[in-house]
């Protein structure tokens, strides 16, 4: 039974469902079915087709409760797997070590300099309060911004004159599902969490997703020409699994 609804912008819907609890419904001009969706720290979503009804994609939903929360118990778990910031723990982007240090004033602040990324907290919070672990994560997000748009477009561009591909521009994101897309015009979007894998498969993905600017889809020749130019793209690909975007 679904218990209350809330209307967002651009048509999409809100409603807490029992067994499920929020799930948004997000029309689709270009979807055939009825499709759900769990990303990490977006819960559950709908794909809502022309000719689905609300209705039938709330009954949908509820024939899948179980399968739902399956999934969202192995996200939360996922969750409970990422780092505990602490001044113990050592943690390094790919050119910055993390230092914590407590201080006697009430402020957050953070440095960048040498190598080193330095960030202050209040010693009477401590370094695991929730507020303290989202500044850092935070200040971290920003560090691998800032070396990726360092790194990736001259790797790119490196790749690409390499193996002869043409694309557009490079683009750095923070998405929370993909390591890297290309557009149809050849826009090559990479996420700044490239950044802390090994290098190899950090190419890897690039490689990836210059072989769109060729092969669009996922069929055979694509997989044939990744294999040729990274020399074992599913080998690859496999690897790339062991890690998570959100999970570090």
């Amino acid at each position: 039974m679904e218990r209350k609804k809330s209307a967002r912008p651009n048509g999409i819907l809100e409603k807490e469902i029992q067994g499920v609890g929020k799930v948004r419904f997000v029309p689709s001009a270009t979807a055939k079915y009825v499709r759900i969706s769990i990303r990490p720290e977006q819960g559950v979503r709908v794909t809502l087709p022309k000719r689905a009804t609300l209705e039938q994609a709330v009954a949908f939903v509820q024939e899948k409760a179980s399968w739902i929360q399956k999934h969202l118990t192995s996200q939360q778990q996922e969750q409970h797997k990422k780092t505990l910031f602490s001044p113990e723990q050592e943690f390094s982007t790919r050119y910055h070590q993390l230092l914590l240090q407590p201080h006697s004033l009430r402020s957050l602040k953070s440095n960048l300099k040498e190598g080193k990324l330095t960030v202050w907290y209040p010693e009477d919070l401590g370094h695991a309060h929730p507020e303290v672990q989202a500044y850092v994560r935070d200040a971290v997000e920003h560090t691998l911004r800032l070396e990726a748009k360092r790194y990736l477009p001259q790797q790119v561009s490196f790749y690409a004159q390499k193996f002869g591909f043409r694309f557009n521009k490079v683009v750095i994101k923070n998405a929370k599902t993909r390591w890297g897309s290309c557009s149809a015009i050849n826009n090559i979007n990479l996420n700044l969490h490239l950044m802390r894998l090994p290098e190899h498969l950090c190419d890897y993905v690039i490689l990836h997703e210059l072989a769109h600017t060729v092969e669009k889809n996922h069929g055979p020749r694509f997989w044939a020409l990744l294999d040729k130019i990274s020399g074992d793209a599913r080998g690859l690909d496999r690897q790339l699994k062991a890690y998570r975007l959100q999970v570090y």
